[in-house]
């Protein structure tokens, strides 16, 4: 593994962990190029849990990397009243840092876009940004938190729950998670969690200080799209993640749900089947 720190605009040091494939790859694959698979996390996950992850991927022969979202593991500063990134911002600024990176130490390898959870919402926003330089995506336990998805009393918790949080971090200044969490979540920007409290809220993808209708270009993006669904997986349920795929009416689109009760984060470490699925996906393109 190779470590890249970054530095963004706003300050924010952040590093990118490369896991290069086995050379002799290039040669056994149907043409000259592979895949680099780019692994985004979900909110309050650090990049360093997904290592055992990208490294089965590059065990199978493609290149691998994970991204550290701002504010989260080894990305300083922690968020405090100054920051004020949110999806637009982490999408037209931080990940274009981050495929520079990519794509220079990777240059003969195709991108494909891996999310995790909030990740995969990212990843769908900066692939209608950029239409056509990536691969395809990769969503994993990705849908949206819109509460008209999430069934019985979930539902409204959802809806009051993501509420409630934004008021506070508006108040705050940023999401208190090391003080008093909830869902795992950790420290956060306020901006990043008023995003997400209103695609909770409306089921649209509005983010503070968008200067492009992002649902207008999502729904516009054509390209190959993986989602994977797990069972006992309450933050994203089969209707989440249709719901995010709903929005991609020109993409092809596969679906495979993991029938193992690993939840939200399970599928992390105890990963053969999707690692699996995946390069099967990959080796199909």
């Amino acid at each position: 593994m190779e470590t890249v720190p970054i530095q963004l605009p706003d300050g924010t040091t952040t590093p990118v962990r490369l896991f290069p494939g086995p050379a002799h790859e290039h040669e056994t694959r149907r043409d000259a190029s592979r895949a680099v698979v780019v692994v985004v996390p979900g909110l309050g996950i650090p990049a360093g849990y997904y290592e055992p992850f990208a490294q089965a991927i590059a065990d199978h022969g493609f290149d691998a990397a994970i991204c550290e979202l701002a504010g989260q593991g080894d990305s300083r500063p922690r968020p405090g009243p100054d920051s004020t990134y949110g999806y637009h911002e982490i999408v037209a600024v931080h990940f274009p840092a981050v495929f520079e990176v990519v794509r220079e130490r990777f240059p003969d390898s195709t991108p494909y876009l891996l999310g995790h959870s909030m990740g995969g919402q990212l990843g769908v926003l900066y692939a209608a940004r950029i239409r056509g330089r990536l691969g395809g995506l990769i969503l994993v336990a990705s849908g949206t938190p819109y509460y008209r998805h999430h069934s019985g009393l979930r539902g409204p918790g959802v809806l009051l729950g993501s509420t409630a949080m934004s008021i506070t971090a508006t108040v705050a200044g940023f999401w208190p998670g090391d003080r008093f969490d909830v869902g795992g979540f950790g420290r956060q920007s306020r901006v990043l969690i008023s995003d997400w409290a209103r695609l909770a809220r409306t089921g649209r993808f509005e983010p503070a200080g968008a200067e492009i209708d992002y649902e207008e270009r999502i729904a516009r993006l054509a390209l190959p799209v993986l989602s994977i669904t797990v069972e006992k997986d309450e933050l994203t349920p089969v209707a989440s993640a249709r719901h995010l795929l709903g929005k991609l009416p020109a993409a092809d689109i596969t679906e495979w749900h993991d029938p193992r009760p690993l939840g939200h984060n399970g599928w992390i470490r105890d990963n053969d089947d999707t690692v699996a699925e995946i390069v099967a996906w990959l080796r199909d393109r």
